[in-house]
């Protein structure tokens, strides 16, 4: 038997919750859709809002094919086949079927580009969804193509019409006797996603007597669920919340909160190479040069991990999230290379200044690569004031040091050697 979250799905707009500003009467997207002429579209909001749900039923609206690819398992290839079978399945005058893409901020730059062509010349329309800013994960060249719907979180009055409708009219629960008393708990551990709410409802329903009525109260909730680690899904969307809450905790200084995250995610049966590869990367993008010795520590931890295996590799897993957690914070670095490969994107391949080429023949020295190149080392404290950058950037300033004691020394050394240059 499918889930009740599936069970659930609604198939027209009437049977849609939330998202008035988008599918209420007389909003943007139902007129779009009654109007039978979609564009290309990326729908963007929280896990459990109904991204997917909202595809299906502009498909079945419209009476359009519709094809359906997951970014976490698909690829270029996929990608290429699914839009040959759509060609394939083209007649004349007919509409365009509908490719829709869950996660599609977890494509790479080339799966994104394999879909261009088709979107462009309307083979498919796409209806991407995604949990991220596709501002900043979904390439410009697509996203052009593309209208940008922004869905929200469902709000308590309809996440408790999604419960009272599941009770009285799934096909399931309607044969029982089932009382709802209390909400709050449901709500508080769906955490706005109607998945999960369904997810939860289904497993205090499971738990409870089937022989009598079946009340559900606060308790109950909590009873039916404290033990249940069904709740933490390492291969769906609350891999990605957990995981993202366990950072969001380390890089906002709380050790106590990075700790419980990383419990759940050991509990529930998390890759522990996964939650390593995360604290690597906290270590250099949270932290960086305000404690360098952050990402020594976190890579440490990560091979000890390997050689040691769980359970005993919780330990020096519990010491890595504290220590990140409470070392001082700077994503100055981060910062620095977004800037830094935003300015590549945008002016291409600049030439290198002619002073800082490689001159390995006799030729290249003759038109003047490496000439007047200083080398640091034969100057006081190493350094000469050379030109660095290629002309077209020069005075370009990426690394901005953070507010930390560490790089605060930093700051001070960049206004010694570069303060008129880059303005230090």
């Amino acid at each position: 038997m499918p889930p009740l979250a599936e069970r659930m799905r609604p198939d027209s707009l009437d049977g849609y919750h939330g998202q008035s500003h988008l599918v209420g009467a007389k909003a943007v997207l139902r007129n779009t859709i009654l109007s039978g002429n979609i564009p290309s579209m990326i729908l963007w909001g929280p896990p459990g809002v109904g991204k997917t749900t909202l595809a299906n039923i502009i498909a079945k609206q419209l009476d359009r094919p519709f094809y359906s690819l997951s970014a976490i398992n698909s690829g270029v290839k996929d990608v290429r086949e699914t839009i040959a079978k759509a060609k394939k399945n083209q007649f004349f005058d007919s509409p365009n079927p509908i490719l829709f893409i869950d996660e599609i901020h977890r494509f790479s730059k080339s799966q994104q580009d394999s879909l261009l062509g088709a979107v462009e010349k309307g083979i498919v329309t796409l209806i991407g969804a995604t949990t991220e800013n596709p501002s900043f994960e979904v390439i410009s060249a697509l996203l052009s193509r593309c209208q940008v719907y922004i869905l929200k979180h469902l709000d308590k009055d309809e996440l408790i019409n999604i419960l009272d409708v599941a009770i009285k009219e799934d096909y399931e629960l309607k044969k029982l006797d089932i009382e709802l008393k209390d909400y709050d708990l449901l709500l508080r551990y769906s955490g706005g996603d109607a998945r999960k709410l369904y997810n939860t409802l289904e497993i205090v329903i499971a738990q409870a007597e089937q022989n009598s009525k079946i009340v559900i109260t606060n308790e109950s909730v909590q009873n039916a669920i404290q033990h249940n680690i069904a709740l933490y899904d390492k291969g769906g969307e609350q891999h990605y919340d957990i995981i993202s809450a366990f950072i969001k905790s380390i890089r906002g200084t709380d050790p106590n909160a990075a700790l419980y995250y990383l419990a759940r995610m050991i509990e529930g049966g998390e890759d522990p190479k996964f939650i390593c590869r995360r604290m690597v990367i906290s270590a250099s993008e949270d932290i960086g040069l305000a404690n360098p010795n952050a990402l020594l520590l976190a890579n440490n931890c990560f091979q000890a991990v390997n050689n040691i295996g769980m359970p005993e590799g919780r330990i020096p897993m519990s010491q890595c999230a504290v220590y990140l957690a409470c070392s001082p914070k700077s994503n100055a670095a981060y910062l620095g290379i977004k800037k830094a490969q935003s300015l590549v994107r945008e002016t291409g391949n600049l030439p290198v200044p002619l002073h800082l080429r490689n001159a390995p023949t006799k030729l290249m020295k003759d038109i003047g690569y490496g000439a007047d190149y200083k080398y640091a080392h034969d100057h006081k404290e190493s350094f000469v004031d050379l030109e660095y950058l290629p002309e077209e950037i020069k005075g370009v300033k990426f690394y901005e040091p953070g507010d930390n004691a560490t790089e605060a020394k930093i700051t001070e050394k960049m206004k010694l050697l570069w303060k008129d240059k880059y303005g230090y």
